[in-house]
């Protein structure tokens, strides 16, 4: 029996949340979430949100280094928009009542980063994430026209033209009708129906083999949105982040960029500094110059890590400032205010995904985006820090503004059956090993050949590599029973295929993107690379 909503909303961050609170003003939600609705991206996010507070700096400057960030591949018109509604984003927040960090005059404590050129980033000390997650899911809880389905999982899209499995002739006669969700308790398919659909479901940072994400970061929203024939944009483009702490227990800690931001210097395990011979900005560059700085000076030097120095800085300074971060590195042994912490860059950021328009509608009808699975165009081929909070929070209204002025017509069509979920002939998994092997040789095999620092040859090992996983990925998914392992990885190949197609068709190094054998940027790929299950093109 198909269950039903007013708007399903997949993804339980900062996005997704902030979505399904707006739109309850007028909707009946529904919020799907992998595991617990705490366990996102966001709530590891430390930096901050990006937006601007102070009179020495303005909207100007703002868009100048974001701009800048996106080496010529931003959207002007998503950069202005969504710079310009941050006061208001923030605002939004304090009302919800979160809690930010703020200097002995009772103002808001604006921090740096990398990129920037103002101090501009509303932090909550080094945990903001955590204080904005706390925030959006206490005010989700208390609404009673918001249903909050943790464990469960999105399948597939459900669409008019593919309710029989087959993409229509007319990909603009077709419309998002709802979800196909797995129980994880029950290990059931549940149909769902929803007048629109909004992904919120974060990056694909599991594709790589070291990454900065939660385990839950498996590119669901792309990976789905591209099956039912949307629009997917510059997957080329992934953020490597440069500073992780490099221990075998710490799983990729993140150490925050605004430790950079208060003047950590990054040095060679001998104790030279490096930056001044990357960057003028040295040690504030933007972050993929960092990261393939440091990726030079490993190869070079033939070291493990590299170390990330705030040494010379007061001691309580760095404790108030970074409180999490120092007691996180204490238990794995290091004192950050003597001692340089050890550090690799990890995969981080998707700055593609779902090509959105800025009012969250993708290319397929009925189904929006927002958050880290979308692309505004806000970041082009790199994203500047800390706007990924501040894009969520302000697309996150801009849906529920431009649903709520056609909501009254949307009423008056009835919402769509959608049928039961056939598992045909198939049969519990005798070999579980199968899907963990998969899954580990994707991720080994991205980070071999699709990282930091790519050419032709390690692209053409991915690809064909990724395309045998595909084929042996989908006859296993038709043939045994659906479990939330299986969906990430389809995901994951569908993902990592997406990827490696893109940066194939970019024939140039630009931003996040950096190829041997196409060393500089070239004005003839100055586009946006767009892939959907028809044809890639150029735009």
């Amino acid at each position: 029996m198909t269950k039903t909503c007013d708007i399903l909303v997949i993804g339980s961050g900062v996005a997704g949340l902030m979505a399904a609170i707006k739109l309850s003003a007028f909707a009946r939600v529904a919020v799907v979430t992998k595991k617990s609705a705490d366990d996102t991206s966001t709530s590891r996010a430390q930096g901050g949100i990006a937006t601007v507070l102070d009179d020495a700096d303005k909207f100007e400057y703002h868009i100048r280094d974001t701009l800048t960030a996106g080496a010529g591949l931003c959207r002007k018109e998503a950069v202005e928009t969504i710079v310009r509604e941050g006061p208001s984003a923030i605002r939004d927040l304090i009302n919800l009542g979160a809690h930010f960090s703020v200097s002995d005059n009772g103002d808001l404590d604006l921090g740096r980063e990398g990129g920037h050129s103002h101090r501009r980033i509303v932090h909550a000390e080094d945990m903001t994430g955590r204080e904005v997650q706390r925030t959006v899911l206490k005010a989700a809880l208390q609404s009673d026209r918001i249903e909050l389905l943790e464990n469960h999982t999105a399948l597939n899209l459900v669409t008019i033209g593919t309710r029989n499995g087959k993409l229509p002739a007319d990909p603009a006669q077709d419309r998002c009708i709802g979800c196909y969700i797995h129980d994880a308790r029950s290990g059931d398919v549940l149909p769902w129906s929803a007048r629109a659909v909004v992904l919120a479901s974060g990056g694909a940072g599991k594709v790589y083999l070291y990454t900065s994400n939660p385990d839950v970061a498996t590119g669901a929203g792309i990976a789905m949105a591209y099956r039912s024939g949307a629009d997917i944009a510059n997957m080329e483009f992934i953020q490597f982040h440069p500073t992780c702490l490099y221990h075998p227990a710490a799983k990729s800690f993140l150490i925050s960029e605004a430790v950079r931001g208060e003047g950590a210097v990054l040095r060679t395990v001998d104790g030279r500094a490096f930056m001044g011979g990357y960057h003028p900005m040295k040690d504030l560059a933007p972050r993929d110059i960092v990261a393939r700085a440091i990726d030079s000076e490993l190869k070079k030097r033939g070291d493990e890590f590299v170390l990330l120095d705030i040494t010379h800085k007061p001691a309580r300074e760095i404790m108030e400032r970074f409180p999490n971060i120092y007691k996180e590195c204490l238990q794995y042994g290091f004192d950050m205010t003597k001692d340089p912490l050890p550090v690799v860059p990890a995969a981080h950021y998707l700055c593609g995904g779902v090509v959105t328009d800025l009012e969250g509608r993708s290319t397929l009808a009925g189904l929006y985006a927002c958050g880290e699975v979308a692309c505004t165009g806000l970041h082009g081929a790199n994203r500047l820090a800390s706007n990924s909070l501040l894009e969520s929070l302000v697309m996150a209204d801009r849906i529920a503004t431009s649903l709520q002025r056609s909501w009254d017509r949307m009423m008056t069509e009835p919402l769509e059956e959608i049928p039961s979920w056939d598992p045909g002939d198939a049969v519990d998994s005798d070999e579980m090993v199968v899907i963990s092997h998969n899954w580990d040789e994707v991720r080994r095999t991205m980070w071999n050949y699709v990282g930091i620092v790519r050419s032709d040859k390690r692209l053409e090992r991915a690809i064909n590599r990724i395309e045998l996983l595909k084929r042996e990925v989908e006859e296993y998914y038709w043939n045994f029973r659906i479990t939330r392992e299986l969906i990430e990885l389809r995901n994951l190949v569908t993902v990592a295929s997406l990827i490696v197609q893109c940066a194939q068709a970019r024939k140039e190094s630009r931003g996040l993107h950096f190829t041997l054998d196409y060393p500089e940027a070239d004005e003839v790929y100055r586009h946006d690379t767009i892939i959907n299950r028809r044809d890639m093109k150029a735009v």
